[in-house]
C-alpha cells in the first residue's frame, strides 16, 4: 500500500522557502537603504579577476590559472563519486570493486594525460 501525500505534508517545505526568500529580500532591501553609499572613482573603475583593466580589451593572456582551477574541479569530482561508493562498500561486494577499479583507472589515465602534456608547468 503506498502512502498517500496530501498538500498539508508540503506545507513545512512551502513555509521554507516563504522564509529563505522572505530573508533574502529583507536582507537586500535592508543593505540597499541602510549600506553606505560612497561612489568614488575607485570603486566605480572595472575590475575583475584581480586583473586591472588596461589597454585593448582583446589582448591574448595566460589562462595556466583557470586550465588549473578546472582541472581541480575534475579531480575533486572523484572523491563526490568514492564517498557513496566506501559508503556502500560492503553492499556492493566485488562488482563495485571492479567499478571503482575501472573509474580510478580512467581518472589515473586522464592525469598522466594532464602530466604528458605539462599543464601543471607553470614556467
Amino acid at each position: 500500500m503506498q502512502a498517500q501525500s496530501t498538500s498539508i505534508d508540503f506545507l513545512p517545505i512551502i513555509f521554507q522557502v516563504i522564509v529563505a526568500l522572505g530573508f533574502v529580500v529583507t536582507t537586500l532591501v535592508a543593505t540597499h537603504f541602510l549600506g553606505p553609499k560612497r561612489k568614488t572613482s575607485d570603486k566605480l573603475e572595472v575590475f575583475e579577476a584581480g586583473v586591472k583593466s588596461v589597454g585593448n580589451a582583446r589582448q591574448p593572456f595566460s589562462i595556466k590559472y583557470f586550465v588549473v582551477a578546472i582541472l581541480f574541479v575534475l579531480f575533486d569530482i572523484e572523491v563526490i563519486f568514492m564517498y557513496p561508493w566506501a559508503v556502500n562498500f560492503r553492499a556492493l561486494r566485488m562488482d563495485g570493486m571492479i567499478e571503482m577499479f575501472i573509474f580510478m583507472g580512467t581518472l589515473l589515465l586522464g592525469f598522466i594525460y594532464v602530466i604528458k602534456k605539462k599543464v601543471l608547468d607553470w614556467n
